[in-house]
């Protein structure tokens, strides 16, 4: 009887406000995968509404909230002395709110579908719903913020991989200009190719010689001056071809040209390798930044922060009956033992 009078004579009524949202998430593809119809448009993230759902239950967002709407004001505006049972009693600690803050929202979370559904009870409609649009608010504000330090962390990394390859692509460009300021050489393969092109001809003039040599001994004494000339002229050829062969083994700076070779193949594969990097690093630091340029994570509510035109709790029959319940076994619990005590005398 006590307990009935209580909640229908002092209790306040109580206003839900329902709101329902999910955490979705923007996943296009590349224009090759869009063009083959491999992407994927949205899709929801278990892991953001994990941490969502987290948020929703944390002492940060009652802090927010209380400072935006006054939640002890709301919460305690049926009065303590009136309702000390469902009213706040103000001032009360952080604490305290938070504990009061979990017996009027109601969080269900769906883990399988990522659904979160809340229920806001306030002692007014427009204050239930004032609260559930913060809730609201509040959780976009968190996904955004979650979405900026996404893509604050991947423009970082994009950016200091591209600062890297710059940096060794640019000292792979600078021992190549050091090798060819100490070389005098370009190309030691487009050298090589051009000295032995002048072997080449050397020798074929080196053989027309030899022939116009024998050609000479054949038809004419031997006193005869043109023999000395001929002889002279394969003397020099062949001179000229050992001094060009010569060149070939040594280089400019004194190194074997195998040696210089050997090394001007090795930075040209450095300087081939941070080049195709640095290209990927660009691509890769193109690529964050167009992402960055859209919301990756947004909320997406299915159901707005509803207005309540009549109060459904607290659900005084309900509660009525759990207390009957409760007192009924209660007293039968005491029966039996008393009935158990009685016999064992």
């Amino acid at each position: 009887m006590a307990a009935g009078w209580y909640l229908w004579q002092r209790a306040a009524d109580q206003f839900a406000s329902r709101v329902a949202f999910s955490v979705r998430t923007e996943d296009n593809g590349s224009a090759i995968e869009m063009l083959g119809g491999i992407t994927e448009i949205s899709g929801s993230s278990s892991s953001d509404t994990d941490i969502l759902y987290d948020f929703l239950q944390s002492q940060s967002l009652v802090v927010s909230v209380d400072a935006a709407l006054d939640l002890r004001e709301i919460w305690g505006r049926a009065g303590a002395s009136v309702d000390p049972v469902f009213a706040f009693h103000a001032p009360g600690s952080i604490e305290t709110l938070q504990r009061h803050w979990d017996r009027m929202v109601r969080i269900a979370y769906d883990t399988a579908t990522g659904l979160i559904d809340i229920r806001v009870l306030a002692f007014d409609p427009r204050d239930a719903q004032a609260i559930a649009l913060q809730i609201q608010e509040q959780s976009s504000m968190m996904i955004n913020d979650l979405s900026a330090v996404a893509r604050r962390d991947a423009i970082g990394y994009a950016r200091a991989e591209l600062s890297q390859s710059e940096a060794r692509l640019a000292d792979a460009r600078l021992s190549m200009t050091e090798f060819r300021t100490r070389t005098q050489i370009v190309d030691p393969a487009l050298d090589t190719q051009g000295q032995m092109g002048l072997v080449t001809t050397l020798q074929a003039q080196l053989a027309e010689a030899l022939i116009d040599l024998d050609v000479l001994r054949e038809t004419t004494r031997d006193s005869d001056p043109r023999l000395a000339q001929a002889e002279r002229r394969i003397a020099v050829i062949e001179e000229r071809i050992e001094a060009e062969r010569a060149q070939l083994g040594t280089g400019r700076d004194g190194s074997g040209y195998a040696e210089l070779v050997a090394e001007y193949e090795t930075l040209a594969v450095d300087q081939e390798f941070a080049q195709q990097a640095y290209i990927a690093a660009l691509a890769a630091f193109d690529l964050a930044r167009n992402e960055a340029q859209r919301q990756s994570r947004y909320l997406a509510a299915h159901i707005t922060p509803t207005l309540a035109e009549t109060a459904q709790y607290p659900q005084r029959i309900m509660l009525l009956t759990l207390i009957i319940g409760f007192l009924f076994l209660t007293w039968a619990t005491l029966v039996l033992l008393g009935y158990a005590l009685r016999d064992r005398r």
